[in-house]
């Protein structure tokens, strides 16, 4: 402050001196000598600055009451150099420092600075840093900025050191319930496991059922197994490249029952929605001697068999249709109605004409582009007009007087087809009329029963909706 009096000073002497030439004499000399005296005063006053400072920090005061020196920057360890440890007097905070909570703090108006001391106590003492230090460890601090860096550091060692027991202890305790996949394949080995692909699983079958020194009951289990396998369509394909559908097919001419049986069972399992294995079947001539077996006196479970591989090789193949008619198919199959104890495989006949019709008119009624070929196929087969002159017109609605739900509904449908092309004939049979009425007030009850129930478009209600319709196409 006295230096910027004195710089004021001097600037207004200067001034003063470039007008003394405008004075007389006499005044230039008392000028000189009011100069002089100021630039004495100012050099004196700038010899005693410390005398005349506004604070002067004196030695005691940065002594605490306990005589020990507040904790400096220079005296704190590398590693709390961000925590501020207040004590009792005022001290400055520096940016960044964490302040414990409790601390007071006040922003000094003449340095600008932030600072922070101890709460008084009621005993008028203060924690000293160490007593601050066992309190802080002495319980959990959930306040993250209490911990110096070398504590955290100890602390995440000890939880990695947790980690790593309790990983060694799950280690152990899955080493006690597991074996290692080393000692597993070391005992598979010892027992001469190997595992075989399906192919190779086939190749041995086939040699076993194509064996003269295999039994009849090994034969059998072998076909037994060969018919799960060739169920999927690239094991059948398989199946056909090792020579094992010829074998099958002449299997079908055996003397043996439950060779007959089972391999009409792997002929159908192989023919399922498989064109390729359908052409090599018939042309190895399996058509004929599955119609031989149904035609034959031969045991039901047989006649199951050869009937199942028989419509597994149609659908689907208007080629094996066409060839079945001619060789009299429906002949057959029809002469299965005057057979005695042949009554399970009417349903399955019924079943096999209505997936035929349907699929030649489904087929018929889309033109598409692209089946234009197949369609001109189908046309070839004569199926309708064979129903019809055969007599299936008249045979078929007779199953409706069988008891089981499940047939009467195999037979509707098949009636609901045929009552396009046999319209003459169902209206002239008083008999249909009156068996399609009593089967009405049936089903009417059924269904009302099940609509109490809840269930409103239910089994019941679904059969009597076929038996209404064939009666309005009647009428």
């Amino acid at each position: 402050m006295y230096s910027w009096v004195c710089f004021d000073l001097h600037f207004r002497l200067v001034a003063m001196s470039c007008w003394a030439g405008l004075l007389s004499t006499c005044a230039r000399v008392s000028l000189l000598l009011l100069l002089g005296s100021v630039l004495f005063s100012c050099s004196s006053l700038s010899d005693t600055v410390p005398e005349f400072a506004l604070t002067k920090i004196e030695e005691s005061d940065i002594k605490d009451d306990s005589g020990k020196e507040p904790v400096t920057e220079d005296d704190a360890d590398p590693e709390d150099l961000e925590v501020f440890y207040p004590t009792d007097q005022w001290q400055s905070l520096r940016p960044g420092q964490a302040v414990a909570a409790g601390s007071h703090v006040r922003l000094n108006l003449q340095t600008g600075e932030r600072e922070a001391k101890l709460p008084d106590r009621e005993n008028g003492q203060s924690d000293t840093r160490e007593e601050r230090r066992r309190k802080r460890l002495g319980k959990v601090d959930v306040d993250a900025n209490s911990f110096t860096s070398e504590e955290l550091k100890k602390a995440l060692a000890k939880m990695k050191e947790s980690e790593k027991a309790e990983r060694k202890a799950r280690e152990e305790e899955v080493r006690k319930k597991f074996r290692p996949i080393e000692q597993l394949k070391e005992e598979f080995e010892k027992l001469n496991m190997k595992i075989e692909t399906d192919y190779e699983i086939m190749v041995k079958l086939i040699s076993k059922f194509n064996s003269s020194a295999s039994t009849l009951d090994e034969k059998v289990a072998a076909l037994y197994d060969l018919e799960y396998y060739v169920h999927q369509v690239d094991n059948a394909k398989d199946f056909l490249s090792m020579g094992g559908l010829q074998l099958v097919i002449e299997g079908l001419n055996s003397s043996e029952a439950s060779l007959k049986e089972h391999a009409a069972f792997v002929l159908g399992a192989a023919l399922s929605s498989n064109p390729k294995v359908q052409i090599e079947a018939i042309e190895g001539g399996a058509l004929q001697k599955l119609l031989v077996i149904l035609a034959t006196e031969q045991p039901l479970a047989v006649r199951k068999k050869a009937l199942f591989a028989l419509s597994s090789m149609l659908r689907h193949f208007p080629y094996a249709q066409q060839q079945f008619l001619k060789l009299g198919g429906l002949q057959v199959l029809r002469s299965l109605f005057r057979q005695k104890g042949m009554e399970p495989l009417h349903v399955r006949v019924v079943t096999l004409l209505y997936d035929l019709l349907m699929e030649k008119m489904l087929l018929e009624d889309s033109q598409h582009g692209e089946q234009m070929e197949k369609i001109q196929q189908y046309q070839q087969v004569r199926l309708v007009p064979a129903v019809v002159e055969q007599g299936w017109c008249a045979l078929v609605p007779n199953l409706l007087a069988m008891p089981e739900h499940d047939t009467r509904e195999k037979v509707l449908k098949l009636v609901g087809v045929l009552v396009a092309f046999c319209r003459e004939h169902y209206r002239g049979d008083p008999a249909l009329g009156t068996t399609l009425s009593l089967l009405r007030s049936e089903y009417e009850e059924l269904a009302a029963e099940e609509q109490r129930e809840g269930d409103k478009d239910g089994y019941f209600r679904e059969l009597l909706g076929s038996i209404n319709t064939i009666i309005q196409e009647l009428r």
